[in-house]
């Protein structure tokens, strides 16, 4: 599903993996890959370059400690959310976790309900951190620095305060639409003085600025009633900070 959100397993116990990945994957809102080992996580992560919003991963792994594989990301400047898996929960085990750069730690056996709001939580933190990077078409998008940068030109677009808001809002609904007073009230906040017409304005320069034809836009597409970001096949949200510079 175009939009889903990319996350990495790593567990050697293939029918979790399997069974996570089936009802991780059941409402499109991810899409689940696996690995049965560190060498192949890191394979993956490391040597393809692979990207991924989260990462679930294991401590006991049949070529090492988790921990260590964890550190070992963290040191690659890999800052996407990492959530601990361990049949053991001691104080000593969660500390030594969270030291390696884990996000949150989660005990077998574990419910699904739990998990799935504990992940999706650290994926939310992780999009409000200075850490956070999307892809948007053609672009690599900076929250933080209200900055665009096409990945073939290398040209920087500034935006302003709003504009990165209403960006940042649309890509949080994966390619669903958005209707314009649902986004007006996100980004302006419940200001009666503001209006419709002030969304209007502020799509059509932030159109001017990033649509190839204003006139014909495909990435920040209207619907009846509201917006949408088309989301292309690689518009995920980027494992490893990249600095992108100022203007």
């Amino acid at each position: 599903m175009n939009g889903a959100r990319p996350l990495l397993i790593v567990d050697d116990d293939e029918i979790l993996r399997q069974t996570l990945a089936e009802q991780l994957a059941q409402d499109g809102s991810f899409a689940v890959s696996t690995a049965g080992s560190i060498a192949e996580a890191r394979a993956r992560l490391l040597e393809r370059g692979e990207r991924y919003d989260a990462i679930v991963l294991d401590i006991s792994l049949p070529d090492g400690d988790g921990r260590d594989f964890c550190a070992e990301l963290r040191e690659a400047d890999i800052k996407v959310p990492i959530l601990m898996l361990t049949a053991h929960d001691d104080e000593e085990d969660v500390v030594r976790g969270f030291e390696a750069g884990a996000n949150d730690y989660v005990a077998k056996p574990f419910r699904l309900a739990e998990f799935l709001a504990r992940l999706r939580a650290q994926i939310r933190l992780f999009a409000n951190s200075e850490d956070a990077i999307f892809e948007i078409g053609p672009y690599v998008f900076r929250p933080a620095l209200k900055l665009l940068q096409d990945q073939t030109t290398r040209r920087r677009i500034r935006l302003t305060e709003k504009e990165a808001a209403i960006l940042k809002y649309l890509y949080r609904a994966q390619g669903k639409p958005v209707p314009r007073q649902e986004l007006l009230n996100e980004v302006w906040g419940y200001n009666a003085a503001v209006t419709t017409h002030t969304l209007e304005t502020h799509i059509y320069r932030l159109r001017q600025k990033i649509e190839a034809d204003p006139a014909r836009a495909t990435l920040l597409v209207t619907e009846s009633g509201g917006y949408r970001l088309e989301l292309g096949p690689q518009a995920t949200m980027a494992g490893a900070a990249r600095e992108v510079g100022a203007a």
